[in-house]
């Protein structure tokens, strides 16, 4: 497989894995949340998924995954932006707040997922 044909085949793969969570029913994840994350288009480009009603993005398409910030729920309202390596990255308001600050704090040089796993993720 070409580079060209790599990236043609992991958008499908991202496109394909975002309509089937945009579509989920309500129970496994807000919809709101998935609408928000899929409202910012640097986003819509890295490989979603859900567990344990919390969405996650990955920079590749296989486990192990390269994980970008994740958008947490707080009890008392508002949501968290928490990533792996830093820990928590700030509280906000709103949803769209939270998935700006998750732009905001995408790894440098992050573009679309690839197929593969975190060790194909380009550094």
């Amino acid at each position: 497989m070409t580079q060209g044909e790599s990236t043609t085949a992991a958008a499908e793969i991202v496109a394909a894995e975002w309509q089937s969570i945009l579509a989920l029913e309500d129970g496994l994840i807000d919809p709101a949340v998935v609408r928000a994350a899929y409202a910012q288009p640097r986003l819509r480009e890295l490989h979603p998924g859900v567990s344990h009603g919390v969405l996650w993005l990955s920079r590749c398409t296989d486990f192990p995954r390269s994980h970008v910030p994740v958008v947490y729920r707080l009890g008392r309202g508002g949501y968290q932006v928490t990533a792996q390596s830093v820990g928590t990255l700030g509280e906000v308001d709103t949803l769209e707040e939270a998935f700006a600050l998750v732009v905001a704090n995408l790894p440098e040089g992050c573009g679309p997922a690839v197929i593969g796993t975190a060790d194909d993720v380009p550094r």
